[in-house]
């Protein structure tokens, strides 16, 4: 049985040379194929339009899609919906997201569960938003002490994130599909 020592270690110059989807995990490539559904898709885009209206009166926070957030040489991630509160230095993220959201589908359920909470409760993102449209259900969990501590879950309810310098609500029986 091969150890993790035995298996390639890939790192941000080889992920920019990869075609289609990919994250890029401590070293390890994550395919995210097949691209999304429409449950999924669809769970994003009212999601996103929520966020972009209620960060209107936040001037210096957005709502943004995927994009690449550059943690370290060897661990490259898309979050599915995210905020920012300050201003990207370049075309991809560097700094933690102040509140990611991920969209469960059958193939991410186990690394946004598990591998990604650890990994974003490690870079001190303040807010993590598990969202299982299938269920209809959001797990949000807010860091304190360095550490994950369930705030709500929530299906038909509003959640109100407050990311210190603004505060907004989220209706979450509007974003399922």
């Amino acid at each position: 049985m091969l150890s993790r020592e035995d298996l390639p270690h890939y790192r941000y110059q080889d992920y920019k040379r990869w075609e289609g989807r990919w994250e890029l995990i401590e070293g390890i490539p994550f395919a995210m194929t097949p691209s999304p559904g429409y449950t999924h898709q669809r769970t994003s885009q009212k999601l996103a339009a929520q966020l972009e209206e209620g960060l209107q009166a936040c001037p210096g926070c957005e709502a943004l899609f995927a994009l690449d957030w550059i943690i370290a040489d060897d661990t490259v991630v898309q979050p599915d919906n995210l905020v920012i509160c300050h201003q990207p230095e370049g075309q991809f993220l560097t700094k933690a997201p102040a509140l990611i959201f991920e969209i469960l589908s059958p193939s991410t359920s186990t690394k946004d569960r598990e591998t990604k909470f650890r990994l974003y409760e490690r870079e001190g993102v303040k807010y993590y938003c598990i969202l299982d449209p299938e269920n209809r259900i959001a797990k949000i969990y807010r860091l304190h002490t360095g550490r994950y501590v369930k705030q709500a879950d929530v299906s038909q309810e509003s959640f109100e994130f407050d990311l210190d310098h603004c505060a907004f609500g989220l209706d979450f029986s509007a974003i399922w599909p």
